[in-house]
C-alpha cells in the first residue's frame, strides 16, 4: 500500500469518538455520549460514518438484557482493521514489534546493529518491517521509530549523540525504503505516551515517568496531557546533582569497606560527582562495581551479589538506591505527581535497594507530605517498541491537536 492510500488522521468529533473507544474499550452509546458531551442523536449521526468505514464496530455482549424495546449495542474500536509497527533503535540493536492500535504486541523480533550508521539502520529497519508485514493479517497503517535523540516534527533526527547522527531525515529515508508513513520520536517521549495511554499511567491524570538504564529519562503527564518541550530529547535530568549528607555517609561507608577514596567513588566518565548519570546509569554502576570488586561485573551480577548479601555490592546498591530516592523526592517536590512510574534496564535497583530508596525519598521531603505511588515497569528494552507504535497510532490515526 502506498503512502497516498493511507487515510489522513481523524479530526473533530470523529477523533474524539475513536480515541475514547481506543483508550477506554467498549462503551454504551449513552456512556460515550455523556463522556463526549454529545446528545444521543448527535452521537448516532457522528458514529455512523465511522462504522461504515470500519474505524469502529458495534460490539454486542452476551449479557444484554432482554425485554421491551431495542437493547443498546455498545461501540468498540475495530482492532481487526489496523496494524502498526514500532521500532526501538539503540546503538547496538533494533527491536521491532507488530502491534494492534492499543500497543498489544503480536510479534516481536530483534536484529543486531553491527555498525550504527544511518544506512545500516535504515536497511535493518526495512528488513524488520518486511518480515513483520508478512506476518500481519491486514496492511500496515504506519511505522513508528523511537530512539535516544532530539527529534524535530516527528521526522528529523537533529542530534543523536550516542549514534553520532546529526540532521538525519530518518522519516523520509524510511518512507522511501518501506512505503509506509513513518513517524520518529525521542524514546522517552514515546515511552511516556505509551505509559500514559496503555501502561502504568493509564488510570491517573498526573504521573511522572523516570527511567534508569544506559541513560536517564524523564517524562511528565499533568491534567491528562503529556508535558512537551522542544528540549525533551536532551535528557535534561542526566546530570541532576544528588550529593546530600545521606548519600555522602553511604559513600564513606563504601570507602571504608574497600579502601578506595570517596572522591574516586563518586566520579565517573561524565566528570560530575554524584549526578544522576554517575549514580544511576548502567555504565556507572558497572564501572563502580568492577573497580571495587576487582573484576568485570555486569549490572545483573551486581544485583545478584547484592541480593546474596555481598557487603560491597550491597553498599553500592544502597548508595545508588538512596540517590534514586533523592531524585524521586526532587521530582515530587517540583512537579507534585501523585504517581511515579519507574522503568528502564536498571529498574531492579528500586527493588533491591527499596529501603535506602525510601530513605532518600523521605529525607528530602517534608515529613507531612504524602509519598507518591510508585510503580515499576518491566525492564525488557524490547517492550519500548510499544511507545514507538503509539507515536504512529497517535500521529497517523487519531491525530494530534
Amino acid at each position: 500500500m502506498s503512502i497516498s492510500e493511507h487515510p489522513m488522521p481523524l479530526t473533530g468529533h470523529a477523533r474524539a469518538i475513536v480515541k475514547s473507544l481506543l483508550l477506554n474499550g467498549p462503551q454504551s452509546r449513552s456512556d460515550l455520549a455523556a463522556t463526549l458531551e454529545l446528545s444521543p442523536g448527535s452521537l448516532t449521526r457522528l458514529s455512523r460514518p465511522l462504522i461504515d468505514t470500519g474505524y469502529i464496530i458495534e460490539h454486542p455482549t452476551l449479557d444484554q438484557p432482554t425485554g421491551i424495546g431495542r437493547p443498546s449495542v455498545p461501540l468498540n474500536f475495530n482492532h481487526d482493521r489496523f496494524r502498526f509497527i514500532g521500532v526501538k533503535l539503540t546503538k547496538t540493536h533494533a527491536y521491532a514489534a507488530l502491534t494492534l492500535a492499543d500497543s498489544r504486541i503480536e510479534h516481536l523480533i530483534t536484529r543486531t546493529l553491527d555498525i550504527p550508521t544511518v544506512d545500516n539502520a535504515v536497511a535493518t529497519i526495512t528488513e524488520l518491517v518486511e518480515e513483520l508485514t508478512a506476518k500481519s493479517p491486514v496492511p500496515i497503517h504506519a511505522l513508528g521509530v523511537a530512539l535516544g535523540a532530539h527529534v524535530a516534527n516527528y521526522r528529523t533526527i537533529t542530534h543523536a549523540d550516542h549514534l553520532g547522527w546529526d540532521e538525519v531525515p530518518l522519516s523520509e529515508l524510511l518512507e522511501q525504503s518501506t512505503g509506509l508513513p513513518t513517524y520518529v520520536e525521542n524514546d522517552i517521549v514515546a515511552h511516556t505516551e505509551s505509559t500514559h495511554w496503555f501502561g502504568e499511567g493509564r488510570e491517573t491524570d498526573d504521573f511522572a515517568l523516570f527511567t534508569l538504564g544506559a541513560g536517564i529519562g524523564y517524562g511528565l503527564v499533568t491534567h491528562g496531557q503529556a508535558v512537551t518541550s522542544p528540549e525533551a530529547g536532551y535528557s535534561l535530568l542526566s546530570h541532576f546533582p544528588l550529593r546530600t549528607e545521606g548519600l555522602s555517609s553511604r559513600m564513606e561507608h563504601l570507602a571504608t569497606l574497600t579502601g578506595v577514596p570517596n572522591t574516586k567513588l563518586l566520579r565517573v566518565e561524565c566528570g560530575h560527582e554524584a549526578c544522576a548519570t554517575a549514580m544511576l546509569t548502567l555504565g556507572a554502576l558497572e564501572q563502580r562495581a568492577s573497580k571495587l570488586l576487582g573484576r568485570t561485573v555486569t549490572f545483573s551480577q551486581l544485583i545478584g551479589l547484592a541480593q546474596a548479601g555481598d557487603p560491597v555490592a550491597s553498599a553500592i546498591a544502597d548508595a545508588s538506591g538512596y540517590a534514586l530516592g533523592t531524585l524521586l523526592a526532587a521530582i515530587t517536590n517540583l512537579t507534585m505527581p501523585t504517581r511515579i512510574v519507574l522503568g528502564g534496564e536498571a529498574v531492579l535497583l528500586a527493588e533491591v535497594a527499596a529501603t535506602s530508596m525510601h530513605d532518600g525519598l523521605h529525607d528530602n521531603r517534608d515529613p507531612r507530605s504524602t509519598d507518591p505511588e510508585l510503580r515499576l515497569q518491566n525492564p525488557d528494552l524490547a517492550l519500548w517498541t510499544q511507545g514507538a507504535a503509539v507515536v504512529a497510532v497517535h500521529t497517523s490515526l487519531v491525530g494530534r491537536t
